[in-house]
């Protein structure tokens, strides 16, 4: 019986698992088998992280949290939660592997996901042409014109970055007007590879093989044009990956995890939620970190007071007495 179990390994997940590691809870982090590490380990330049003046590579980041959490005595297992078990005192997580794992709480921090443009042309030319994530894919396109879709930090970032390999990238962006930071918007404009197409949606994208261009629709006189491009990445946003926890947490209207004010305390005791899982407006790497520092604090408490109420397995001397996660 674990005292607690950590579901994600990104800024939220890590930090959590620092703390909770430091409490001598010994937490177990299922860090997924495929996406170890979360959103910055697709990010190049991290240039706001407190602590790295010259800025820092996302999975370099990521690296060193996971080392700090295994230092102090954090578990990291490379598998995929399939389905978690809620009801009663026992939280149990099912994993693709085939195992179960049992503790008296659980840090929901999954963090979210890349969100698509829900066109057909985009699923059946995903990896050939189409791609989420310009860190992996960049390279593939030196010499190349491409085109990023979105208007935030994403989007500027992503095509900032892929100004290293295109010979050409467009901005294409529903208004006249972008919603990232100043100082992304600045970088964006002073890039002589980067051209603005303003007013335009992407509502179909084109191609057999390999993507060769797409359909623009005009979002003042609605008339639809065809552009020629080699590639296209999509940075619209995130959306929480709460799919587990559907029938099973309260979530608010913007579909994130609800959560008791400033705490990570959601609709199910012994259940906390940290990191973009919770947060559809801030979503940034420092923020996800606070929050798992949050969650962290409140597993203590929790554990603490069911320890003053007589309740089994929660003080931190028995911690040694807990078996290793393979033999759970």
């Amino acid at each position: 019986m674990r005292h607690v179990i950590i579901i994600g390994s990104g800024p939220a997940g890590y930090t959590a698992a620092i703390y909770a590691a430091r409490a001598n809870l010994e937490p177990l982090v299922i860090a997924s088998s495929v996406e170890a590490g979360g959103e910055l380990m697709n990010t190049t330049d991290v240039e706001n992280f407190p602590g790295f003046p010259e800025g820092i590579q996302g999975p370099d980041l990521m690296t060193k949290m996971q080392e700090q959490a295994e230092r102090f005595g954090a578990e990291v297992l490379y598998d995929d939660v399939v389905s978690v078990d809620f009801d009663g005192p026992v939280k149990k997580v099912s994993l693709g592997s085939g195992k179960e794992y049992e503790a008296w709480s659980v840090i929901y921090a999954t963090g979210s996901a890349y969100r698509k443009l829900g066109l057909p042309g985009e699923d059946r030319l995903s990896g050939r042409g189409v791609s989420w994530c310009a860190t992996c894919d960049g390279f593939f396109f030196r010499d190349r014109s491409i085109a990023v879709v979105g208007g935030g930090d994403s989007a500027m970032e992503e095509a900032n970055f892929l100004t290293k390999f295109a010979s050409k990238v467009y901005i294409i962006h529903r208004k006249d007007t972008l919603r990232a930071s100043k100082i992304m918007q600045e970088r964006a404009f002073a890039n002589p590879k980067i051209e603005f197409i303003w007013n335009s949606e992407v509502v179909d994208v084109l191609g057999d093989a390999a993507v060769d261009g797409v359909v623009l629709k005009d979002t003042v006189d609605g008339t639809t044009t065809q552009m020629a491009l080699d590639g296209l990445f999509v940075a619209i946003g995130n959306d929480p990956r709460t799919h587990l926890v559907h029938d099973k947490l309260d979530l608010t209207p913007e579909g994130t995890i609800w959560v008791d004010g400033r705490s990570s305390r959601t609709s199910t005791p012994g259940v906390f939620a940290a990191g973009d899982v919770i947060d559809p407006t801030y979503r940034q790497a420092i923020t996800a970190a606070g929050s798992g520092t949050v969650a962290a604090l409140d597993v203590e408490h929790f554990l603490a007071a069911r320890g003053e109420a007589g309740l089994p397995e929660v003080t931190a001397d028995q911690i040694e007495n807990l078996p290793d996660a393979d033999a759970a």
